[in-house]
């Protein structure tokens, strides 16, 4: 059956293909509608978070950026470009708060895993990059850790704890490294508070700094030999606990 342009079947069947553009719409604003308070809600969380950090940093944040909406609206008075300088200053001021934010934020969750156990693999885990991590390659019973990070400065070995158990453990995995990489950078980061060591803070920016010296398809290939090798972490040495151990056989009656 063919249909003519201004048949009554031709409108009806027009009708229904607007009908899912429409639902479709409907759908995408619903959507968007559902992240805005999850959005909300974030924020709220790393607001909270900051002021349990740093009590001052929300005034601060906020004083910053009030402070320079006012400047632009007394220069804006004062020259007589207030449709100009105004607009502006709000601008700039709430661009200065949102920096700000950011970086109490950033030093909050810094401070909140300071201290912690694989606080070092989760800050380069967030770090943007070709950076492959693998975290706790080696370690001991006194909860020393060393993580292994790949990316273009080479093989990072990254510990955490003292640095006296953490010698003697990135002494041994950079020779289990060096046997399938030959001629690969490792280079060697303690993260504490001890001395020789950087907080966890400053990690990022370590990493950073180091010199690239390997190429996309180098690094590949060098994650593809670090897979090779086996995991080397150290069991907790001491007596078994008494549920662990294996019962005694009963010993032979002496007639």
């Amino acid at each position: 059956m063919i249909r003519r342009p201004g048949s009554k079947a031709a409108q009806e069947s027009g009708k229904a293909g607007k009908v899912p553009a429409k639902a479709s719409g409907k759908a995408g604003a619903k959507a968007g509608d559902q992240q805005a308070p999850g959005r909300i809600r974030q924020i709220g969380i790393v607001a909270g978070l900051i002021r349990r950090s740093n009590p001052k940093a929300l005034p601060i944040t906020i004083g910053s950026g009030l402070a320079v909406i006012v400047i632009g609206v007394v220069v804006g008075l004062l020259t007589g470009t207030t449709a100009f300088v105004i607009p502006l200053g709000v601008l700039l001021g709430v661009t200065a708060a949102m920096i700000l934010f950011g970086r109490y934020a950033q030093s909050a969750q810094y401070a909140a895993i300071a201290g912690q156990p694989g606080a070092a693999a989760a800050v380069v885990q967030t770090m943007r990059g070709n950076w492959t991590v693998t975290p706790a390659i080696a370690g001991n019973r006194n909860m020393d850790i060393v993580h292994r990070v790949v990316g273009k400065p080479g093989v990072v070995l990254i510990g955490e704890g003292q640095p006296n158990g953490l010698s003697s453990l990135m002494v041994a995995e950079k020779k289990r490294i060096s046997r399938i990489a030959y001629g690969v950078p490792i280079h060697e980061i303690q993260v504490g508070t001890e001395q020789g060591q950087i907080p966890v803070r400053e990690l990022q920016k370590k990493l950073m700094r180091l010199p690239r010296t390997l190429k996309g398809p180098e690094v590949y290939d060098l994650n593809n030999r670090m897979k090779s090798l086996p995991a080397s972490l150290q069991a907790p040495k001491g007596p078994l606990p008494r549920a662990g151990r294996m019962p005694r056989p009963p010993r032979p009656k002496v007639r």
